[in-house]
């Protein structure tokens, strides 16, 4: 039989208090097949139906009211052990660990990480750098001090805000790119012709930015013509490939500036265009509540009080 797993537990637990299946795949950042499948399987773990699908709202049966009072207690008891083994270790009482998306990793955060040490003072951190659907659930799953993220109100995350907090740092566009020919003008110019559709380097399907580009893509008043010829779900992939000139590249401008000040890249858009081709986004941190049983580590607290003061002040 295969292992019980955390996770499912957390998932049931918030079934049983949503008692709606798709609004806790929302919360715990799945699929509702996935969020299914994994409630399955806790009952074959179990040897016994934990829920009555049979009701609405979702409901559960006898077994299911008893495990989840145990949920709770062995998620409180896991959550208490992680907190004593935190503070036994040097590294981790004064260091914060941020997870953060790729593209973030390399642009945002050095820079945020400079000022904040000029402002907020000595600070030493632990960049844990994954794709936004892991770095989401990495703070969802205890993984993490602090989130920073995107944030578009077209794909927000579902974070629950009785148990979330968020302050935003700065803002961030994402707009059309090219390398630029020896005129000066870009190799590719948006929005291309039916016939001679111009190559497209986009992100990979999933992928936050690539959804935040669809978007852009979809709104635009005037036709677009893209072929895409390369995806990859790193925009410092696409960077690169743009600027060997094998194609147009959506990218956050933090990701380009330095390349444009070097005329290495240039707007992909006609000036007449470059509103409607680009979207703005904040750049948001999240972090988990604490509780009172569970005090968040001191200098992980003075950053967050800091950043609450300074919002994107605090940004670059």
């Amino acid at each position: 039989m295969r292992a019980m797993e955390t996770k499912w537990l957390e998932d049931f637990v918030s079934l049983a208090e949503t008692r709606s299946f798709s609004r806790s795949a929302q919360l715990r950042h799945v699929t509702q097949p996935a969020f299914s499948r994994r409630i399955q399987a806790l009952e074959a773990w179990a040897g016994t139906d934990l829920v009555d699908r049979s009701s609405y709202p979702t409901s559960l049966t006898p077994a299911g009211l008893t495990l989840y009072d145990q949920a709770l207690e062995v998620l409180q008891a896991l959550q208490n052990t992680r907190a004593v083994m935190r503070a036994h270790s040097s590294t981790s009482s004064d260091m914060i660990e941020f997870a953060v998306p790729h593209t973030l990793a390399f642009t945002f955060f050095p820079a945020w990480v400079s000022s904040l040490r000029e402002n907020f003072g000595p600070l030493k951190s632990r960049l844990i750098a994954l794709n936004v659907h892991d770095a989401v659930m990495r703070l969802v799953e205890g993984g993490c001090d602090v989130l920073i993220a995107y944030h578009h109100a077209s794909q927000p995350f579902q974070l629950d805000p009785e148990r979330y907090e968020m302050v935003t740092l700065g803002q961030e566009s994402l707009a059309p790119y090219a390398r630029p020919g020896a005129e000066g003008q870009p190799l590719y110019s948006l929005p291309g012709q039916a016939g001679e559709p111009l190559p497209y380097l986009g992100y990979a399907p999933g992928a936050y930015l690539g959804r935040v580009t669809e978007l852009i893509l979809k709104q635009a008043t005037t036709p677009i013509h893209l072929d895409r010829v390369y995806e990859t779900d790193m925009a410092e992939g696409l960077k690169a490939m743009a600027m060997e000139g094998h194609g147009v590249a959506f990218l956050p401008y933090s990701a380009v500036k330095k390349e444009l000040r070097a005329r290495k890249l240039v707007s992909a858009a006609p000036p007449a265009m470059q509103q409607e081709l680009q979207m703005v986004m904040d750049v948001r941190a999240y972090r988990e509540k604490p509780s009172r049983k569970d005090a968040s580590k001191g200098l992980a607290q003075s950053l967050w009080d800091y950043l609450v003061t300074h919002g994107s002040h605090a940004a670059v």
